[in-house]
């Protein structure tokens, strides 16, 4: 048998050790290279957003607006898929085909014909099961908006709270079952711009119009927010209380001057600033008041994501 050179199996020896060095810190590049490949396939890359115009961001003679869904996109790094429908309650978002007021130019609009919203919005997350981030769902205003011109508002919210609770109930099991168990469903309430009675459509207000303002806001704080809470509750979500953030709850006592309405209650000022009520008798939201809700959005994903 031929004898290898000692100098040649000492070279290859050491060659060896080499290689297997260079494997020992390439491997490690190798697997990190592929978990964070893996990372960014298994990344959330959508947002869902559910319900009615306010969801499409819709403002008195501009129609859908950037909204909140812009800012909480933007905020958030994903893909707007918006679902929303002018004029949608918590009934016609599980039971009415398509969307009969569908408004142009919304961003990030998906397109329902042959569906529900609620169907459209499930088959979409379950097809992208993993990569959804977050949903949002405005509903149940108009259900209740009739409620402010009946002899009792607050009795007419009390019989619509219940059909209420159950029909968020079953829109948000349905979400979660599409999304699994860890995105976040995020159900959201209105400013209370009944407030805005006391200055639309005249200055200085009836007793009537300071009666029907005192209480919208016991038909929020005590009747809707907590079944909408509850319902959302049920499958896991949470609700973020926009009437709260803008500051319905707050003395009516307490007043501050607002051009061209004088001397008005402070949380009637927020309403004005924050809602077209005060100056049209339009329930919508201002860019404004859209950008408020957007962080409060973006606030509460955030705090999600770290729990």
């Amino acid at each position: 048998m031929t004898r290898r050179p000692k100098n040649l199996a000492r070279g290859l020896a050491i060659a060896g050790i080499g290689l297997v060095s260079l494997g020992i810190i390439a491997f490690p590049a190798v697997a990190q290279s592929t978990a964070r490949a893996q990372s960014r396939v298994r990344a959330p890359n959508y947002y869902v957003s559910m319900g009615d115009s306010y969801s499409v961001g819709y403002q008195p003679g501009l129609g859908a607006t950037a909204g909140y869904t812009a800012y909480v996109a933007h905020r958030s790094h994903l893909t707007l898929v918006n679902f929303g429908c002018a004029g949608a309650t918590t009934t016609s978002i599980l039971v009415t085909i398509g969307c009969p007021l569908t408004l142009p130019h919304t961003a990030g609009a998906i397109s329902y014909t042959a569906t529900t919203q609620a169907a459209a919005a499930e088959a979409f997350i379950v097809a992208h099961r993993g990569h959804i981030g977050v949903i949002t769902v405005s509903i149940g205003g108009n259900d209740v908006t009739a409620c402010a011109v009946r002899s009792d508002p607050v009795a007419c919210v009390a019989n619509a709270v219940s059909l209420i609770s159950e029909n968020v109930t079953a829109l948000a099991t349905g979400l979660r079952a599409a999304a699994g168990p860890r995105v976040p469903i995020l159900g959201l309430t209105y400013p209370d711009v009944l407030l805005g009675a006391y200055v639309y459509p005249s200055i200085p207000p009836t007793a009537a119009r300071i009666a029907l303002a005192k209480t919208s806001v016991v038909a929020f704080e005590s009747l809707l927010n907590p079944a909408l809470a509850t319902a959302y509750r049920h499958a896991g979500g949470v609700l973020v209380d926009v009437t709260a953030a803008t500051g319905a709850y707050g003395s009516l006592t307490r007043t501050v001057t607002l051009d061209p309405y004088g001397t008005i209650p402070v949380p009637v000022a927020r309403i004005c600033t924050l809602t077209w009520f005060c100056k049209q008798g339009n329930i919508h939201a201002t860019t404004q008041g859209y950008a408020l809700i957007g962080k409060l959005i973006a606030a509460r994903y955030a705090s999600l994501r770290r729990t």
